[in-house]
């Protein structure tokens, strides 16, 4: 696992944490706008895209600063790279954990952030793949 995340990302990969406590899973519901990608509310993850020349591991522990105000993020696994909703995109995916409570520190691109368990698991996730990963770790 460390090789993936010690490796530089490209400006196409948008690593996410699968932060999991208690069989829950933490997803924000996001805005996206046409200058970001296209019109549309999902549900997804923290993380995000990699800036030029950064790591994977760096890059998670940024956006998902950013996003959450999450700082003790505990990366456990490595879990594949799946293709991303945009075009083009790549997804690498780790299952985390934190202690921390989160915080809504970018209320101009999420509404919320909130723990799904299996049960309540959103329709309208941003990815499908993800999606039937989440839902197998959580089951």
């Amino acid at each position: 696992m460390q090789d993936v995340l010690n490796s530089i990302g490209t400006e196409a990969q948008c690593p996410i944490a699968l932060i999991i406590r208690e069989k829950q899973v933490l997803l924000g519901h996001r805005h996206y706008t046409p200058d970001k990608w296209q019109t549309i509310s999902v549900w997804t993850c923290p993380g995000g895209r990699c800036d030029s020349g950064e790591t994977l591991e760096c890059a998670l522990r940024r956006e998902v600063a950013e996003e959450t105000g999450i700082t003790d993020l505990v990366i456990e696994e490595y879990l594949g790279e799946y293709l991303g909703a945009k075009e083009g995109d790549l997804v690498p995916v780790f299952r985390c954990s934190t202690k921390m409570s989160v915080k809504n520190t970018e209320p101009h691109k999420f509404s919320e952030w909130r723990w799904f368990s299996f049960d309540t698991f959103p329709s309208t996730f941003i990815n499908n793949d993800v999606s039937t990963l989440i839902k197998t770790l959580l089951h």
